[in-house]
């Protein structure tokens, strides 16, 4: 055979997990950094070059990996299936039991490909030019890397535990919760529970190759839906009408859209927006200390703006609304009697749905429309994560000792899994390696094609991340 067709039976080897057990190695105990290195990227190559796609959703390489190379060092490893090759695995490392465990997060599924995009074949793991490339390269398979890693150096360093470091390799994250953390939650929550959370979520900013800032996820919005129904008589297209229901329709969501909710801050952006003041132009300032004020003279201005020119930072201060699917009519010269239009909504977590809901009719104020919650794979309303916890404080030292950056507790605008947990109790923080923020409009960044991430920033994020948990997790004498 040709060398091309032995590439392809390597590539299918490798997709189902058949070949990926081989590169599993054990190294002994204080191997030297260029090692670890080495081998972390021998893992988180391993892991990319798994298709585990969502839908359909196979996890299972991913997890038949991680458990020969866990079992292979002497880790316990629990596999947790509620569906055919959806399996989530847990490994738990034993403390003292002096203070409650310490729960590490990464979920083992990514977004779909158009391999038509892609210059790098997407579950190649293809390093060239100082970078790895990949589809999960920074969501989330990263973090699948660097936890198995800091489990096999916390075993091997025998690193004496006050806390159980528990390590969840979840499914479905992507679109299939059910499967994954609700599973996991909802069925299985004594394995996974913990009095800490370490996920994704946060990330390290660049800017022309400087880091400029760390962001730690302290809590979400929370995603929901609202159907706008406008009904109406029918009629000929060539006759107009004034009860037209897709003019009722339009009208609507055009209030909607323009509607501007009011500002409402918590700890975590207020925080977020004072520290950020301390590392901007003395304009910029401005606008993030004034935003703060509870004068709607001094803030109404810097809103304003982030309006115009700072959409994400004008989401984080409000309950949102996005309109993004319309359905109306079905020929040119048919006027319709039902048309509807969904808006994407976003509510702050302790936002009462209910008063939202009613708050958008009375925007909308229009009999002809109906205004409903639709039906949306969400999360629960969960208090935002502590920034005077032990944790916080680890991470923040950590971005000052691996970044020489500020750390900025940040509210994120999409959604994660840390909220299933954080409504159940738990202290969950988001954080991630440094990416450079022009390559997300290059079409470098996650869920975008030739996703991908710096070897340098990958092999910093694995120490960062181990000596976060280290310092969380470790015995005190």
């Amino acid at each position: 055979m040709g060398s091309g067709t032995n590439g392809r039976i390597l590539m299918q080897f490798l997709r189902t997990g058949g070949l990926l057990l081989l590169a599993a190695t054990t190294l002994g105990a204080q191997t030297p950094a260029t090692s670890l290195e080495d081998e972390v990227m021998r893992h988180y190559q391993a892991v990319l070059r798994v298709d585990s796609t969502d839908p359909p959703g196979n996890e299972s390489g991913v997890v038949n990996y991680l458990k020969e190379i866990l079992e292979r060092e002497g880790i316990p490893v629990q596999i947790f299936t509620l569906e055919p090759n959806r399996p989530n695995l847990v490994a738990r490392l034993k403390g003292t039991g002096s203070k409650r465990p310490l729960l590490l997060m990464a979920h083992t599924d990514t977004v779909n490909v158009d391999l038509a995009k892609w210059t790098f074949p997407p579950f190649s793991a293809t390093r060239d030019g100082g970078y790895v490339y990949g589809r999960g390269a920074v969501d989330n398979k990263h973090d699948v890397a660097v936890g198995l890693m800091t489990m096999l150096r916390l075993k091997r360093e025998n690193v004496r535990l006050d806390r159980d470091v528990i390590f969840l390799a979840e499914a479905g994250e992507e679109g299939t919760t059910r499967v994954g953390i609700l599973h996991m939650v909802n069925d299985q929550f004594p394995v996974i529970e913990a009095e800490y959370c370490i996920a994704e979520g946060g990330g390290v900013s660049r800017v022309g190759g400087t880091v400029k800032y760390a962001s730690v996820a302290t809590t979400e919005k929370i995603p929901r839906a609202i159907e706008l129904t406008a009904r109406g008589p029918a009629g000929h297209g060539s006759v107009p009408i004034e009860n037209n229901a897709l003019t009722h329709l339009t009208q609507a969501v055009s209030a909607a859209a323009t509607w501007v909710p009011p500002v409402s801050l918590n700890e975590t952006t207020a925080a977020y927006f004072k520290r950020l003041a301390t590392i901007s132009t003395p304009e910029e300032a401005e606008r993030y200390r004034a935003v703060l004020s509870p004068d709607p003279k001094v803030s109404g201005p810097a809103d304003a703006f982030f309006r115009k020119q700072e959409p994400s930072h004008a989401s984080m201060i409000r309950s949102s609304i996005s309109p993004t699917m319309v359905q109306a009519g079905y020929r040119v010269n048919v006027i319709p009697s039902e048309v509807k239009a969904t808006l994407d909504v976003r509510t702050l977590p302790d936002q009462d749905p209910a008063a939202f809901l009613e708050s958008v009719k009375k925007v909308i104020n229009d009999p002809a429309v109906e205004v409903a919650w639709a039906a949306r794979d969400t999360r629960p309303n969960a208090a935002p994560a502590r920034l005077d916890s032990e944790v916080f404080r680890a991470i923040e030292a950590n971005v000052t000792k691996h970044y020489q950056a500020v750390t900025l507790p940040t509210l994120l605008t999409g959604a994660t899994d840390m909220a299933y947990l954080r409504a159940k109790g738990m202290q969950c923080y988001g954080i991630g390696p440094a990416l450079d923020r022009e390559d997300q409009s290059k079409g470098f960044g996650a869920h975008s094609d030739q996703e991908r991430i710096l070897e340098t920033e990958f092999q910093r994020y694995a120490r960062f991340y181990f000596d976060i948990v280290q310092d969380i997790a470790r015995a005190r004498q």
